[in-house]
């Protein structure tokens, strides 16, 4: 038994049309008091920005700036996740800590010498997160000193990072400058800064 199917009418794009870019459309305006959501990149509607561990800083740094992120997730080749690099990573104290203690050149270092391990992330709960405010989000970021802040969904017997909040996302919705630089509080962060 033969089901008819039709043609459908074939026609020439228009002058100036675009390409559809995946994004998730957070608004454009918030205040303080707006669900915490409003001002959260979710990875399952936009696309992550990466890097492979063997990239070169430059590199890394390249793909910030065409990608218009100042973090990136540093993945294997089967795409699993080994940690993150941020712009303050490469352009902060990091890379001159590491040329003094191997003794390489800065072309020579690679993201993998330099990012955050997977292990060393610290996440926020999907679950916290979703009944916070976007004012909780940015005491959290003073709290931290951090640019930014991780959101981790557990799913089955396993987590994914799910979304990401960006100070500077934050500012652009709330319209004014939200200011980050603190005391970072990781028992990591207070070691390292006491023996460097």
């Amino acid at each position: 038994m033969s089901i008819p199917y039709r043609s459908l009418s074939i026609a020439l794009a228009p002058a100036g049309t675009g390409l559809m870019q995946p994004g998730q459309g957070l608004p454009e305006h918030a205040t303080p008091a707006s669900p915490a959501l409003d001002a959260m990149t979710d990875l399952t509607r936009t696309a992550a920005a990466t890097v492979e561990p063997d990239a070169s800083l430059h590199r890394a740094e390249e793909i910030m700036k065409l990608t218009k992120v100042r973090l990136l997730f540093v993945l294997d080749a089967e795409r699993k996740l080994l940690g993150l690099i941020t712009l303050n990573d490469i352009k902060g104290e990091r890379p001159m800590r590491y040329q003094n203690d191997i003794g390489v050149s800065y072309g020579e270092i690679r993201v993998s010498d330099i990012m955050t391990p997977a292990g060393r992330l610290e996440t926020l709960s999907l679950h916290d997160v979703q009944d916070a405010r976007i004012g909780d989000i940015i005491q959290t970021l003073k709290r931290t000193g951090r640019q930014h802040a991780l959101v981790l969904e557990r799913v089955g017997k396993g987590a994914v990072i799910r979304g990401i909040f960006s100070a500077t996302r934050i500012s652009r919705q709330l319209g004014m400058p939200v200011e980050t630089s603190g005391i970072a509080y990781t028992f990591a962060e207070l070691e390292s800064a006491l023996t460097h």
